[in-house]
């Protein structure tokens, strides 16, 4: 396949060539290039050629909630918005908290994942053991979850934590909110507003202190015991703090649902919404995207988690935490470059190249000879209406329905064969494993 004539946004520069793709490879990249005898040539004029995103941290469901999600169909979503690349959480049923269960995960990817697959290995309070045994490339991280969310996979013992920041072989990944303080906000809600909380209250009863608290310890220990983490889904100007432009080994990201939405949401969309760590202040928001501009932030992912719309219908104790927005988190970001409120190039090494450098993403998160042809072609001038029925999620519901983005996805390669195009997702998926290098 030759894509010819695309605006290619790589490495910090966009320039106009030619693209061959062969035997899933990026075979060469030229200002033009010939196109060999029965090769299809993709007309790319006027559009830009990305990397394909790089998600590291998604819900898919699968073991446990088909009626939410699997990963046939939430990959589905993935790759109609661009998404070529995904790692995926532990806190499924049954739990991936053994050597054995995530095998048996990668097993259920496989010829099934519409994009290439990793998965976390989760923590508890005593599985230190199975930690230690992990072999490099067996699972992309560890994810411990130092605050109580969807899953109860809390790991909240001092001991077990200290062991598992000074033994874990591989990066460890945290999700980080302080959980007596959640409840005792969640008791004072209750007191007060009994089982009916309003929805904009999520993000008083999880509050920055909340996060703030939880990822200074989740940094403080990396910094004693030389760990390797990564702090997911960032919420708050104050933990910003906690990090610095440049450091390869204690890192930050932030999602696109923070950084697209402020509290105002909730008024609107109620408790879909909500989601933990909560959409905070517009002030935060603002902080966060500059996070992104300035290097504090690392990467961006989208931490795709899809309930039901009758389960987010319930009260407030009852509704699960969690969005659907895979589908559309690269234009939710090239949003924010049509505002002006980041750079068309910013938003690519965001969320292409950094997180292929930061997990050891092996040969993939950049448009490169010899490298796998992951690709997303976007057209900036065919805007995108969000419709209930043109959402690939089993959940059926975004919370961007009735909104429009200004531009579209008009084709993504995952390994070289296309994946989604002109709206129509492929009948055959095309997902590998990911293959994992030295992570920094």
């Amino acid at each position: 396949m030759l894509i010819s004539q695309a605006r290619i946004v790589n490495e910090g520069r966009i320039v106009e060539a030619d693209v061959l793709v062969q035997k899933g490879r990026i075979e060469r990249i030229a200002p033009f290039i010939a196109a060999p005898p029965r090769t299809r040539v993709v007309d790319a004029r006027g559009k830009l050629l990305l990397p394909g995103v790089i998600d590291d941290q998604v819900h898919f469901r699968e073991p446990g909630f088909p009626h939410k999600g699997d990963i046939a169909s939430e990959s589905a979503a993935a790759v109609a918005g661009g998404t070529t690349s995904f790692m995926e959480m532990p806190n499924t049923d049954p739990k991936t908290v053994t050597r054995e269960l995530l095998k048996a995960k990668y097993q259920l990817a496989e010829k099934r994942a519409h994009a290439n697959y990793a998965f976390y290995f989760g923590a508890t309070n005593d599985n230190l053991a199975e930690i230690e045994r992990l072999a490099p490339g067996e699972a992309c991280g560890v994810k411990i979850f130092m605050g109580a969310s969807t899953g109860n996979m809390l790991v909240d013992d001092p001991a077990t934590l200290e062991s598992i920041f000074a033994k874990c072989p591989t990066l460890i990944a945290t999700h980080c909110e302080s959980t007596p303080r959640i409840k005792a906000a969640e008791a004072a809600a209750r007191a007060k507003y009994g089982e009916d909380v309003p929805a904009a209250e999520h993000a008083h009863i999880r509050d920055a202190q909340c996060c703030y608290e939880s990822s200074s310890l989740a940094v403080g220990l990396a910094r004693k015991h030389g760990a390797n983490l990564h702090v997911l889904h960032l919420t708050t100007a104050r933990e910003l703090a906690l990090f610095q432009p440049g450091d390869r080994r204690i890192t930050a990201e932030a999602c696109v649902h923070h950084l697209f939405l402020d509290e105002s949401a909730y008024a609107t969309l109620g408790h879909r919404a909500k989601c933990n760590p909560s959409i905070k202040t517009a002030a935060d928001r603002q902080a966060l995207v500059q996070g992104v501009k300035d290097g504090r932030i690392t990467l961006i992912a989208t931490d795709h988690a899809p309930h039901t719309a009758d389960e987010k219908a319930q009260s407030y104790f009852k509704a699960p935490s969690g969005l659907p927005v895979i589908q559309h988190s690269l234009l939710m970001m090239l949003e924010l470059v049509q505002r002006g409120e980041l750079d068309l190039k910013t938003v690519v090494h965001r969320m292409c190249h950094a997180p292929a450098e930061r997990f050891g993403v092996q040969q993939r998160g950049y448009v490169r000879e010899g490298w796998h042809a992951d690709l997303v072609l976007v057209d900036p001038k065919t805007p995108t209406k969000v419709t209930a029925e043109s959402l690939l999620y089993r959940c059926g519901w975004s919370p961007f329905e009735g909104q429009s983005f200004s531009h579209s996805i008009a084709a993504t390669w995952v390994n070289g064969e296309i994946a989604w195009e002109s709206g129509k997702l492929a009948a055959r998926p095309h997902g590998k494993r990911l293959e994992f290098g030295t992570q920094p």
